[in-house]
């Protein structure tokens, strides 16, 4: 047992410095650096994780400043010019009435266009896209047209119709197809009562054709109803207005894209090959313009301040001349020995011969066949002996 008391000691001794180590080191550290330290296990010594240390106060956000990006000055757009102010029209300004279908009011647009900066023409739109010679029962233009014309009192009256004319007629009870005789029959009836109805005050007619259209169906009846309308029309003393060539190509078959009035390459027709575009409603007024400034005169011109009736007189288209054999001048053929194309009076075989008519040398080869003489001493002079013939 007394072995065991150093021992004893010894370790007693070490404890107590072990203490006094601890307590000297926690008096170095100040108070407010006293923090907990947490522990590491083998493991996160030896792959990480944890806390990781020390659990520190976390620190004040500093204020972070924000810049702000300053814009670039952005370079405003030039303002559009103001549209021009509409040209006033007169009070006594021509009137152009045009009547018929969708492609009627489409050609309406294009001669607003055409004479929007004319003062002494005004177009009157009283067109009706649905309707037609055919379906009298939706709108019906032989009872609907006098009306419109004693009110507007046109100068001209431009018509386009037969579009929707596609259908069943009824004739006499019955329902007659498409292109049919007695379709056709009670067709040209019903377009010769309009058209008389249009002339009956000699007022201008300019009955405008049909374009050809995207279905070849649709396209032959548009031919057929063509053929109709121009013969009557010109009987009548109208004019009729030709636009098919404009809405084909080469070989007379449909187009979407074309000219335009100024030979530029534009779309003509909408995507389902009947309606027109802008440029195409503008095409078929330009083929109408041409004919109704030519009746209208001066009156259609741009600077025009004032229409009076004794410097621009009532227009009128003359009647269509008459087919009887009495009303036909003829004039003869003008033969080319006629002796007052040269001023004489005489033919030339009744007129003495003069010198310069004899045969030369020339005629006689040409005419004859007979070489003149060749000359002596000349190779081809073969006479023997030589000066003698």
């Amino acid at each position: 047992m007394p072995d065991r008391f150093p021992v004893i000691r010894l370790l007693a001794v070490v404890l107590i410095a072990l203490v006094a180590g601890l307590a000297v080191l926690q008096a170095a550290q100040p108070a407010a650096a006293q923090e907990r330290v947490e522990r590491k296990s083998i493991l996160q010594l030896l792959f990480g994780g944890g806390s990781g240390g020390e659990t520190r106060s976390p620190k004040p956000e500093s204020p972070t400043t924000r810049t702000s990006r300053v814009k670039k000055p952005v370079a405003s757009a030039p303002a559009a010019p103001a549209p021009e102010p509409a040209v006033e029209k007169l009070e006594n300004a021509r009137k152009i009435l045009v009547l018929g279908d969708f492609l009627a009011n489409g050609a309406a647009d294009g001669l607003t266009e055409a004479f929007a900066e004319a003062p002494g023409v005004v177009v009157v739109d009283r067109t009706n896209g649905s309707s037609g010679l055919v379906r009298d029962d939706y709108y019906n233009w032989l009872e609907q047209a006098p009306a419109i014309v004693e009110e507007v009192q046109p100068s001209i009256i431009v018509v386009q119709i037969g579009s929707n004319d596609r259908q069943q007629l009824m004739v006499n009870g019955v329902r007659e197809p498409v292109r049919s005789v007695n379709w056709m029959a009670e067709y040209e009836r019903r377009s010769q009562r309009l058209i008389d109805i249009l002339r009956a005050r000699k007022t201008p007619l300019l009955w405008v054709g049909l374009p050809a259209f995207k279905s070849p169906a649709m396209t032959t009846d548009m031919v057929a109803l063509n053929g109709v309308h121009r013969k009557l029309v010109e009987k009548a003393g109208g004019e009729f207005i030709d636009i098919w060539d404009g809405f084909v190509d080469a070989e007379g078959k449909f187009i979407f894209t074309g000219s335009d009035i100024n030979g530029q390459q534009v779309r003509l027709r909408g995507s389902d090959g009947i309606n027109l575009t802008g440029a195409g409603r503008r095409k078929v007024a330009f083929y109408v313009e041409k004919s109704a400034r030519r009746l209208l005169g001066d009156a259609a011109a741009a600077g025009v301040a004032t229409i009076s009736s004794q410097d621009f007189p009532e227009i009128f288209m003359p009647p269509a001349p008459d087919d009887s054999p009495a009303a036909i001048m003829r004039t003869l053929p003008v033969a080319m020995t006629d002796p007052d194309l040269d001023g004489g009076s005489a033919l030339l075989g009744e007129m003495p011969v003069s010198a310069t008519l004899v045969r030369t040398p020339r005629d006689m080869m040409v005419i004859d066949g007979v070489l003149p003489e060749p000359p002596e001493g000349r190779a081809d002079n073969h006479a023997w002996p030589r000066g003698n013939r």
